[in-house]
């Protein structure tokens, strides 16, 4: 039962992923800064653990690529590689430690240093196999100074989240 409870709750998680870039859709820009498709995987790896997260994180973007066009294919790969991290470290991270908030907080961290630094690893590997330069300035500017307003809304954002779901699991078990 539980697993086929987690494939719902992970096919959940990569609708959203496809959907949620909509509402940044018509500005690209804004969309790099907020990073709408990174909050479901990272929910799915805390929700339904690492193997769903890592899968779904992986197959979201390249899917969104395939049926939408967006994001770019050579960028959907790099995408996949650093969503499938967030979703199978913060699965992995939070079923290690203990149930409370502060841990919460450790392995979206964590989860979200790992995955930016996979994205980077992609990255370079990606664009210099199409001509293309990735250096250390753009690691820095696309993984982290760009993504400012993305990672302050899913530090906010997930924790209440996960929060506000083990509570709802808690009375549900009760």
């Amino acid at each position: 039962m539980k697993s086929s409870k987690q494939l719902v709750l992970s096919a959940l998680f990569l609708a959203l992923g496809l959907l949620l870039p909509f509402l940044t859709g018509q500005i690209p820009s804004l969309g790099n800064k907020l990073l709408p498709m990174h909050i479901p995987i990272l929910l799915c790896g805390f929700i339904c653990g690492k193997r769903y997260g890592l899968i779904v994180g992986f197959i979201t973007p390249l899917l969104r690529s395939f049926l939408l066009t967006t994001p770019p294919p050579f960028i959907a790969v790099t995408m996949a590689f650093e969503l499938a991290t967030y979703g199978f470290v913060a699965g992995l991270i939070y079923n290690l430690l203990p149930k409370n908030k502060i841990y919460i907080y450790v392995s979206l961290i964590i989860s979200m240093l790992v995955g930016r630094i996979v994205w980077g690893i992609a990255s370079a590997i990606v664009f210099g196999s199409i001509g293309m330069e990735f250096n250390w300035e753009l690691f820095v500017a696309g993984g982290f100074i760009n993504a400012i307003p993305g990672i302050i809304i899913q530090i906010i954002l997930i924790p209440i989240l996960v929060m506000a779901i083990n509570r709802e699991r808690m009375v549900k078990n009760a």
